[in-house]
């Protein structure tokens, strides 16, 4: 559970929330909720911060962290995207809400014109990618084996530079990929953001827990 004295805020529950593109997508939500953002932060110099009624605390992490502050009580609530769930395996965790925001795919890609996976005699596939777990399951379930190349970013420029044949990453409007001459291969997944809550912390708090369940169901409809 977190530490109120160590924080120096109000003991109420602690939201993880992921930097970068999926805080894009939830910033109206955020605002309507009174959640501090990325400009909050920036301009407060702090890793923690309350928001107005001072009954939530905000910390943000990253994306494929916020699973793990979760599940073991750093944060009592986290909010993720579904890829990452599914690249870190089965979590102990509450999830009680598809908040269905930040949508996107986690696709296959290859140069413009690449046979696809069925049709190429070429047993060796290389992959760059930030999903190695989900990207050797898609393999898996298809009978081929995959060289996974993990990278944090960059993922378009692989194949151009030799380093794979194909990668895998998340596409939304798929722009990246043609500026990079790639195209889609194939949808392994859909991902939107999902709310997570630490079980521990919804036996022992559930009261303060269910009501921002409630006002975040409540606020996204609107």
């Amino acid at each position: 559970m977190p530490n109120c004295s160590t924080h120096k805020l109000p003991c109420a529950p602690l939201l993880a929330l992921p930097r970068g593109r999926i805080e894009k997508a939830l910033s109206p939500l955020l605002l309507r909720l009174g959640i501090p953002h990325s400009d909050d932060f920036e301009t407060a110099r702090k890793l923690v911060l309350p928001n107005k009624n001072k009954n939530l605390n905000t910390m943000r992490v990253r994306s494929f962290d916020v699973p793990t502050f979760v599940v073991l009580g750093a944060a009592d609530i986290g909010i993720v995207g579904r890829d990452v769930l599914q690249e870190e395996g089965e979590q102990d965790l509450y999830i009680p809400l598809d908040l269905g925001l930040g949508a996107c795919r986690l696709c296959l890609a290859a140069p413009l014109g690449t046979k696809s996976i069925h049709e190429s005699k070429n047993q060796h596939i290389r992959v760059a990618t930030k999903y190695p777990n989900c990207t050797k399951s898609y393999f898996a379930k298809r009978g081929r084996q995959a060289e996974c190349i993990k990278l944090h970013g960059s993922v378009e420029l692989a194949p151009s530079l030799g380093l794979s044949s194909h990668i895998v990453d998340l596409v939304d409007s798929g722009q990246t990929l043609r500026e990079n001459g790639l195209e889609v291969v194939d949808t392994i997944t859909h991902s939107t953001c999902l709310l997570i809550v630490n079980r521990m912390a919804m036996k022992l708090r559930p009261k303060p827990i269910e009501a921002w369940i409630a006002r975040f169901e409540k606020e996204n409809l609107e």
